[in-house]
C-alpha cells in the first residue's frame, strides 16, 4: 500500500519517504524513516523498466530479490546493512541503513584528492569487505568512489550497492548486449566477457584507489572506446601521487586476474605502510599463468617462457608458445581485441565499432605476426626497472662509433618491393644469435628463453635474474630524446622507489638515440633493488627501444648483456 501526502510517500505501510538523497542509473535513494521501529533509514527505488515484457520484468524483480537477500546475509562494519526488502506496486525497494555523510565521490570533487595514508585506510577497510562478501559468495561488481560511503564523523568507509549491476541485468557484456556499470573501473576480464569473480572487484579498488590519490581514474578517456582501450590495451599509468602505494596499486590492476594480489595480500600491504609509513612491497613474487592472453599490465614482469634451450642451440629463437594442444597461442593485435570489445559492449547500443576505430588511435591496421605492431604505448608508459648502482654511476652514453654500419637505404620506385636487410654480426662467446619472429637479430647469452608479452619481447635468464627487452613503435614527436625524458619524469609512477633517473642523448649507428638509467626497488622485497640499461632510437621511421634489467648487485653483467644486445640487433 502506498499513502501519498504533500511532500512525502509511505511504502509498505511502513516507510516514509521523505527526502531524496542520491540518484543514478541503478535508482533513487532516499531518506526515510521506518515508522515501525521510529529509525532513520535509507530507501533505494529500483528503477522500473517500460519496456520489459513481463517476464522479462519479473526476472528482474527476482533478481534483485536474490541480490539484496544475499546481501542481507552479510555482517560487516564496513559493508552497508540491509533492513528489509519490499516491494510495492510490482516495483523493488531495498531498505539499508543510514549513512549520514557524502561519498568518497563527493568528497573528491569538493576537497580533492585524500592523502596516501586516508587512501590507505579506506583501502583496508574495503578489502576487509571484500574478504567477507566473496567469502559468503557475493561479487560488487560496480566499486567506484561514488559507491563508497564515509560517515560524518567516524570517516568510517562504507561500501553500498552490492550486485546492482547484476542486479540490472547486466552481469556481462555478453548477457544482454549492454553494459551497466563505470568502464572506468571495470576489470578487462569483465569487459570481455570471459566472466567476473572476486579479482574483478580487486581490479575495480586499484582503479579506486588511484582516483582517491589523483582525483582522477587513471583511464579516463574522451570517448567509451578510449577507455575500453586503456583498460585492456594501454600501458597502465598510475599517477605520481600514488607512489607510496605504488605496488599495492599495480598488484591490483595487474590484467591477468590469476597474477593480480588477492584481497588478503593487499591488506597486509596497505595495513603494514600504515604501520611503517613505508612503501610496501608485495609479499611474494607475482604469480604467472603460462598461456595467459592478457596485455602486459607492467614493462618489466613477464610471464615466464618454456624451459631454457641448451648452450649452442641453433640460431632461429624459441617457438612462440602453444596452448594445451601444442598449436601456436593466437596473436592478437590491439585492433583486433579492441574491436571485439567494443562491438560487445555496445552491441544493443547502435554504435558501430568500426566507426569508433576509424576516428580512434590510428592503428593503422593489425600488423602481421612476423613484424612489430604499428603502434604500441609510449616507452614511457612503463619502463623496464633499475637504474645505475654505485659502481655505474659514471654514465656511458651510447656513441656513434659502434662497429655496425646502419641499414642501406630502401631504393624508392616499384623495385623497390623488399629492402636488404644488413648481416647481423656474429655473436660473441657465450651467446647465441636469434632471429626473432617478430622482425628483428640480436645475440642473446646462452641459456635466456623467450617471453613474448604483447609488444614487448622478452629473453629472460633463469629466474629471470636478467630481463632483456625489446620493443619496436612508430616514430614519435621529438624522438628518442622526448621519448625517455617523458619515461624519466613517470618514473615515480611507474616504478616503486624510482631514484637517480638520468636521460643522455646520444647516436646509435648514427641515428638519434637517447640513453636511459636509473634505480628502482624491484616490483617484490624479494626481487629487490633493480638497476636498468634503456636506449632508444629513431630508424628509418620507426622506435627501437632496448633494455636490460638487473639486480644491482650485477650491474657489470647487466651492462655487458646490454652492450652485445644493442651492437648486435638488426631490424628486418
Amino acid at each position: 500500500m502506498v499513502t501519498e501526502g504533500d511532500d512525502f510517500r509511505v511504502i509498505a505501510g511502513r516507510y516514509r519517504l521523505e527526502a531524496r538523497i542520491g540518484r543514478g542509473g541503478m535508482g533513487i535513494v532516499w531518506r526515510a524513516t521506518d515508522q515501525l521501529l521510529a529509525r532513520q533509514v535509507a530507501v533505494k527505488e529500483l528503477p522500473f523498466d517500460e519496456t520489459l515484457s513481463a517476464e522479462e520484468a519479473r526476472q528482474q524483480r527476482d533478481r534483485t530479490l536474490r541480490e539484496a537477500r544475499a546481501v542481507a546475509q552479510l555482517r560487516h562494519p564496513h559493508v552497508i546493512v540491509v533492513h528489509d526488502i519490499v516491494e510495492q506496486d510490482e516495483r523493488p525497494y531495498i531498505v539499508m541503513e543510514l549513512i549520514d555523510g557524502g561519498s568518497l565521490a563527493d568528497r573528491i570533487a569538493t576537497a580533492g584528492p585524500v592523502t596516501a595514508d586516508e587512501a590507505a585506510r579506506i583501502g583496508v577497510a574495503l578489502l576487509s569487505a571484500l574478504a567477507t562478501a566473496h567469502a559468503a559468495g557475493v561479487l560488487h561488481r560496480d566499486i567506484k568512489p561514488a559507491n563508497v560511503l564515509l560517515e560524518a564523523g567516524t570517516g568510517r568507509a562504507v561500501l553500498t550497492d552490492f550486485g546492482i549491476a547484476q542486479v540490472a541485468g547486466a552481469t556481462t557484456l555478453t548477457e544482454t548486449g549492454s553494459f551497466v556499470g563505470s568502464p572506468e573501473y571495470t576489470a578487462p576480464e569483465r569487459m570481455s566477457g570471459s566472466g567476473t569473480g572476486p579479482q574483478s572487484d580487486l581490479w575495480s579498488l586499484g582503479a579506486l584507489l588511484c582516483t582517491a590519490l589523483s582525483g582522477e581514474s587513471p583511464f579516463r578517456r574522451d570517448s567509451l572506446g578510449g577507455i575500453l582501450h586503456a583498460v585492456v590495451m594501454d600501458e597502465i599509468r598510475p599517477p605520481v601521487q600514488a607512489g607510496p602505494l605504488l605496488p599495492v596499486v599495480r598488484g591490483l590492476l595487474e590484467r591477468d586476474p590469476q597474477r593480480r594480489l588477492t584481497a588478503a595480500e593487499a591488506e597486509g600491504m596497505l595495513r603494514g605502510y600504515l604501520e611503517s609509513g613505508r612503501t610496501p612491497q608485495q609479499p611474494q613474487p607475482v604469480r604467472h599463468t603460462p598461456f595467459a592472453s592478457y596485455s602486459p599490465t607492467q614493462r618489466d614482469v613477464p610471464q615466464p617462457a618454456g624451459p631454457p634451450p641448451a648452450p649452442g642451440s641453433p640460431e632461429p629463437a624459441p617457438p612462440l608458445r602453444s596452448g594445451a594442444q601444442g598449436a601456436p597461442a593466437p596473436r592478437f593485435t590491439r585492433r583486433m581485441l579492441v574491436t571485439a570489445l567494443i562491438a560487445a559492449a555496445l552491441a544493443g547500443a547502435g554504435v558501430s565499432a568500426g566507426a569508433l576505430l576509424m576516428s580512434g588511435d590510428g592503428d593503422g591496421g593489425g600488423a602481421p605476426a612476423s613484424s612489430p605492431p604499428q603502434t604500441s604505448p609510449s616507452p614511457s608508459a612503463s619502463p623496464s626497472g633499475g637504474s645505475a648502482s654505485t659502481e655505474s654511476r659514471t654514465r656511458s652514453p651510447v656513441s656513434s662509433s659502434r662497429s655496425r654500419p646502419p641499414s642501406p637505404a630502401t631504393p624508392a620506385g616499384p623495385a623497390a618491393a623488399t629492402r636488404t636487410v644488413p648481416a647481423a654480426p656474429p655473436a660473441p662467446s657465450g651467446y647465441r644469435l636469434v632471429r626473432d619472429p617478430a622482425g628483428f637479430t640480436l645475440a642473446v647469452p646462452d641459456g635466456f628463453t623467450r617471453s613474448p608479452q604483447g609488444v614487448r619481447i622478452f629473453y629472460l635468464s633463469p629466474g629471470d635474474t636478467f630481463r632483456i627487452g625489446v620493443k619496436a613503435t612508430a616514430a614519435e614527436p621529438g624522438g628518442p630524446l622526448a621519448v625517455m625524458r617523458r619515461a624519466d619524469a613517470a618514473g615515480p609512477s611507474t616504478n616503486p622507489g624510482y631514484h637517480d633517473g638520468e636521460v643522455t642523448a646520444t647516436t646509435h649507428t648514427g641515428h638519434p638515440a637517447a640513453l636511459w638509467e636509473f634505480t628502482w626497488d624491484g616490483y617484490s622485497a624479494a626481487e629487490g633493488a633493480r638497476h636498468t640499461y634503456d636506449l632508444c632510437w629513431e630508424q628509418d621511421g620507426r622506435l627501437y627501444d632496448v633494455w636490460v634489467s638487473a639486480p644491482v648487485g650485477k650491474v657489470r653483467e647487466a651492462k655487458e648483456y646490454f652492450d652485445v644486445a644493442v651492437d648486435t640487433f638488426t631490424a628486418g
